[in-house]
């Protein structure tokens, strides 16, 4: 049997300059990449740190006791992100996710999202405001996100059957604590709840049905996730990958589908609604989505940049670099200069991971290191 290497560079020391323009020019709200991808979606991490050790997101033989998370002078305050947010809506941006980690973890976080609800676009309203968590603290925070203006969450859940859930978690968190949370995100009144579930075959595909049976009608919209190869520590193999498409069918054998519209333009979710006996959706039973980034790539349309949890700018998922924008905040940067810096990084994207996937070189860990999920959110 090989041994599994994992390396232990860390990506997150890596950064490029983001660069004041001699012209500062103001933003329109119509920026675009060198593929005609306008920017529309902001992932910020709010934090490096999770309290679950997902063996394809934070295994514990990395990030064990030793690990050295950011300090917390290295972390963007609650103003800087705002600050930053408001210039990404002036570009365009519609919404705004809080990622980690965990970031729930992040000491009153409730008070950031009252921040962020100030904010408009440049169309005049609020912007989106969504939070994706493992939902391990989300009964308790549930009803003051949503005071403070929180629109919609995202729980991370990879099974019902608890002992392959604290398996998974790999620090024995109950599955019933997290189902908690999803009840208390609804009686909290926020909406469109969401559950994302990571497949690996062999590991939980059996928890496929169990899940869509579970929420079937119950108002949350489960997504299944292709497993994906993300970073580097994950150990990441083809073989271990379900697709989308057999997926569908395994749902299909026992619970009629129909094929829905894409609720907006960049949606990575190809969405399937639960059929009644005519064979036409029916709302009151909701819907599935799935979310296929390795076998069918959604490049195209991307319209998603990530900042990080201390500042760095990052154009995809599957980047090894970003663009460090804390110093341009503590530098003295005006709004001005650093809208302005902005610009030109999204201008110049041409990201297209998922669709070279097939194409580019093995990895033989000789190269740039893909970031960390944990580190800049999913």
């Amino acid at each position: 049997m090989s041994e599994r290497v994992i390396p232990l560079v860390d990506e997150r020391l890596a950064a490029l300059a983001a660069t004041v323009p001699a012209r500062l020019v103001s933003p329109t709200g119509q920026l675009t990449d060198t593929r005609g991808r306008p920017l529309r979606d902001l992932r910020i991490s709010v934090t490096d740190r999770c309290n679950f050790r997902c063996n394809y997101c934070m295994p514990k033989e990395v990030f064990d006791k030793d690990y050295p998370y950011l300090p917390h002078g290295a972390l963007l305050s609650f103003e800087e992100i705002t600050r930053l947010a408001r210039l990404f809506l002036a570009h365009g941006v519609r919404k705004i996710r809080l990622t980690g980690g965990e970031p729930l973890l992040r000491k009153n976080l409730e008070d950031l999202v009252a921040q962020l609800a100030q904010l408009r676009t440049v169309d005049g309203v609020a912007p989106d405001l969504t939070l994706t968590t493992n939902g391990s603290l989300l009964a308790r925070k549930a009803q003051a996100l949503k005071d403070a203006g929180l629109n919609r969450v995202t729980v991370s859940l990879d099974g019902l059957d608890d002992t392959i859930f604290r398996r998974m978690n790999d620090v024995d968190f109950p599955v019933a604590d997290v189902l908690a949370g999803i009840e208390a995100a609804h009686a909290a009144g926020l909406s469109l709840i969401k559950v994302n579930m990571v497949v690996k075959r062999g590991t939980n595909d059996h928890e496929i049905l169990p899940m869509a049976r579970h929420f079937r009608g119950t108002g949350t919209t489960l997504r299944f996730i292709e497993y994906m190869d993300v970073g580097a520590t994950n150990g990441w193999r083809m073989d271990e990958v379900l697709p989308s498409a057999e997926l569908i069918e395994r749902l299909r054998a026992e619970l009629p589908l129909v094929q829905l519209d894409p609720s907006s333009p960049g949606e990575t979710a190809e969405r399937w609604g639960y059929a009644d006996a005519q064979g036409r959706h029916d709302p009151s039973l909701g819907e599935v989505g799935v979310i296929s980034s390795v076998t069918q790539a959604f490049c195209h349309d991307c319209n998603r940049a990530r900042l990080s949890t201390e500042g760095k700018l990052y154009l995809c998922l599957f980047a090894s670099q970003g663009y460090d924008l804390r110093s341009l905040l503590r530098g003295g940067a005006s709004d001005a200069e650093i809208a302005s810096a902005i610009a030109p990084i999204w201008q110049q994207r041409n990201d297209r991971y998922s669709e070279l996937r097939s194409s580019l070189p093995a990895d033989t860990g000789q190269g740039a290191r893909r970031v960390e999920m944990s580190y800049i959110g999913g």
